[in-house]
């Protein structure tokens, strides 16, 4: 049973996934990419993969705490390889944590920049960012309610809704952006895919209670 599902997330979907990222054993299938020093720069921001395919209309839920800053956290959904392929597939360029890789390399996806403390322009005007790759193209922008580490007082919950063309993003319930994406001004719709935490160094945060929901598939079973 889940008890911190978001009234945001439609009643008739159904809990797909659910992870409490509490322990070395739950992320045991999970695949790393990139773990190095920070003074690495680049290589340095490790890039976090959920095993699990995700259906075409989704919602993910998962609750962040910020521990030390600076640093920059985002969560990659709708993650596909190239041409369709399965975002581990053999055949694709080894990743290894450098941003472009991701935004301009041999993959499709959306990613949703939610904790933003790397820079001073960032530090001095939180905001949030969804861009939509191939490309880094910054589809929609809403400020960002989080505090900074000395006022953080708990986990905040975070809400991605993907349907159909639609998606928003919230933090605990409250609505910080929305977009709507015409398959057409920056590529065709994204559907399917896997979802991946990205954190660059030096920040430290702490994730907890994955959660994702959908339509049940038919004949399938809740996991």
């Amino acid at each position: 049973m889940n008890n911190n599902r978001s009234g945001l997330i439609p009643q008739e979907w159904e809990l797909l996934y659910s992870n409490p990222l509490q322990s070395a054993e739950d992320v045991a299938e999970f695949r790393m990419e990139s773990a190095r020093s920070a003074a690495e720069g680049q290589k340095a921001n490790l890039v976090f993969w959920c095993p699990e395919e995700l259906p075409a209309d989704v919602a993910i839920s998962w609750r962040f705490r910020p521990i030390r800053e600076p640093g920059l956290a985002i969560l990659f959904f709708s993650a596909k390889g190239a041409d369709g392929k399965d975002l581990f597939d053999p055949s694709l360029p080894r990743r290894t944590g450098e941003y472009e890789q991701y935004h301009h390399g041999m993959m499709n996806a959306f990613h949703i920049s939610y904790f933003r403390r790397m820079w001073s322009e960032e530090r001095q005007f939180h905001t949030c960012n969804l861009r939509k790759s191939y490309g880094f193209h910054r589809v929609a922008q809403g400020a960002d309610p989080l505090p900074g580490v000395p006022d953080a007082a708990d986990f905040y919950h975070m809400l991605i809704l993907k349907k159909g063309s639609s998606i928003t993003f919230a933090i605990n319930d409250l609505q910080v952006l929305s977009w709507e994406d015409d398959g057409a001004a920056y590529g065709p719709l994204l559907a399917g895919g896997k979802l991946g935490f990205r954190q660059m160094a030096p920040l430290i945060a702490e994730y907890a209670e994955l959660s994702v929901y959908g339509a049940q598939p038919e004949g399938g079973d809740n996991r």
